[in-house]
């Protein structure tokens, strides 16, 4: 039975000390994903952290799945980063603000069924690509700041054990007590190890500086001009078809974790009106974070109170804890996403090679393929369901077949099973004998139905053969919405149909 979690749905009993503790775990992680994202958009830090900020609470408390955590993200920072070298960072808001506006658009049109035509193998590419793209986004941590080498010596063998130290609290400690994320836990040891020894490694301040104050309202300082509108439109909609793809399918996957159901159009909309505020308090934009929400989901957050503790809390760090927040040592936060990544990955996955049939594993490995190497999320995804929708379109055409038999009057009959579209057209013209068949055809569509342009005219020219050479057809068992199609085409284009001897709505062809 679907369990729907509302917005404020008191009965549902919430543990308050899960949801905080999981929160502040879930900011700490934020801290670096945000400046990360943001160099890699060519943008300043503040704009990730502000995006975070703002892309957290008002989904968190607006959106369609609690638990779930969205913020500045690395496939919205691939859209755009060359917009930003290209026209400069004013031009990112307006495009983070339009991109909203789509997105808000998409939810209010209830856009977000369409999730449904994401085939399984293609959420399983996704979900392990993301994995992957995050293990080896963590690599980047095991190379020295200033210089970009990687580490050696005892700094390396530091850091490595510090890391090696925080996973496996996060996996250990679950198994004595589940009273407090073993995440926060995790990081917290490591930080008092670091400086209770005094040990020199690298910090979230080596980074950048994440002092700030609260995200100055700011409205984008561009030319309000069809030209503008050139320029960013094409990023917008990409921005927004990323986001949006990421967060639903992220919601989907929660939701599966949960054994809950979230509101897709609900989450778009939010996710839309986060992203026009952010634009408008000088944030980069952004999604819903897999990684992010499954560390929330893991600690056993399972309402909206973590989401808004944790960008409450982000903005706190901003503001008022930014010299303490900058000491936490990056090791602990790349063993708490490294864990993240092995939780991530579905392994299951690895058992469907032998199983699964080809052109699903096909799908999955593509799309992740696409992921990894690409960084969009959104063209994977979409790969994925093309090659989907065209293998199942080759495997219902080759399932089209034709009974035949001749009565005791003479008349041939051919009994059609399977769909008749675009893609069984031609298998189903090799079916007829005009020449040989007699005077008389019946086409039975009892198990069939006509589907689209395609399977009109192909019957349009089958009944034009066998009239030039004086034969008549009959279509028989023609169900309702085929022979609503057939009406409807008759305006576009000439139907060939003669009468129907069970429905008498066909046609008759002019002699």
């Amino acid at each position: 039975m679907e369990k729907y979690i509302n917005l404020f749905d008191f009965s549902q009993k919430v543990n308050y000390r899960i949801e905080i503790l999981s929160g502040i775990t879930v900011a700490l992680a934020l801290v670096p994903e945000a400046v990360a994202f943001a160099f890699l958009a060519g943008l300043p830090p503040l704009t990730g952290l502000y995006a975070a900020f703002v892309m957290g609470i008002v989904t968190a408390i607006f959106g369609g799945r609690p638990g779930m955590i969205s913020g500045a993200t690395g496939a919205v920072a691939v859209v755009i980063v060359s917009l930003a070298q290209s026209h400069g960072i004013e031009y990112i808001f307006a495009t983070v603000v339009l991109a909203g506006l789509f997105q808000v658009l998409a939810g209010v049109l209830r856009l977000g069924k369409l999730m449904r035509l994401v085939p399984h193998p293609a959420i399983f590419g996704f979900v392990n690509g993301l994995a992957i793209i995050i293990f080896m986004s963590q690599l980047d941590q095991f190379k020295n700041p200033a210089t970009g080498d990687w580490l050696t010596g005892s700094a390396l063998y530091l850091f490595v054990g510090l890391v090696l130290l925080t996973m496996a609290i996060i996996w250990g400690l679950p198994k004595l007590t589940k009273t407090v994320p073993a995440s926060l836990v995790a990081i917290l040891t490591v930080f008092g190890v670091v400086a209770a020894l005094g040990i020199d490694t690298k910090t979230v301040g080596d980074l950048a500086s994440i002092s700030g104050g609260f995200p100055p309202f700011h409205i984008p300082q561009v030319p309000f001009t069809f030209e503008t509108l050139q320029v960013i439109l094409p990023y917008a909609l990409i921005v927004a078809g990323v986001g949006l793809i990421e967060s639903l399918l992220t919601l989907n996957i929660i939701d599966e974790i949960t054994e809950t159901r979230g509101r897709g159009n609900k989450e778009a909309v939010a996710q839309g009106a986060a992203n026009i505020l952010s634009g408008f308090l000088s944030g980069m934009g952004g999604c819903a974070m897999l990684g992010q929400s499954l560390i929330n989901i893991s600690a056993g957050a399972r309402a909206r109170l973590s989401g808004i503790v944790a960008a409450v809390m982000l903005l706190v760090f901003i503001m008022f804890g930014s010299s303490l927040i900058e000491l936490v040592p990056m090791a602990a936060l790349t063993g708490l996403m490294i864990m993240v990544a092995v939780g991530t990955f579905e392994w299951a996955s690895l058992n469907a090679f032998g199983k699964m049939p080809k052109s699903d594993l096909l799908v999955m490995v593509l799309v992740t393929l696409v992921t990894i190497f690409l960084h969009n999320l959104a063209l994977a995804v979409i790969v994925g369901v093309i090659i989907a929708a065209l293998n199942f379109a080759w495997e219902s055409a080759k399932r089209i077949r034709a009974r035949k038999h001749v009565d005791e009057r003479g008349v041939k009959h051919y009994e059609i099973y399977g769909p008749l579209f675009f893609g069984s057209v031609a298998v189903f013209n090799d079916k007829f004998d005009v020449l040989n068949d007699p005077d008389e055809v019946v086409i039975d569509f009892e198990e069939s139905r006509i589907v689209d342009m395609s399977a009109i005219e192909a019957l349009n020219k089958l009944t034009e053969r066998y009239h030039k050479v004086g034969k008549k057809v009959h279509l028989q068992h023609l169900s309702k919405d085929s022979r609503q199609l057939l009406s409807k085409a008759s305006a576009i284009i000439e139907v060939n149909v003669l009468e129907d001897p069970t429905y008498k709505v066909a046609v008759d062809q002019p002699s």
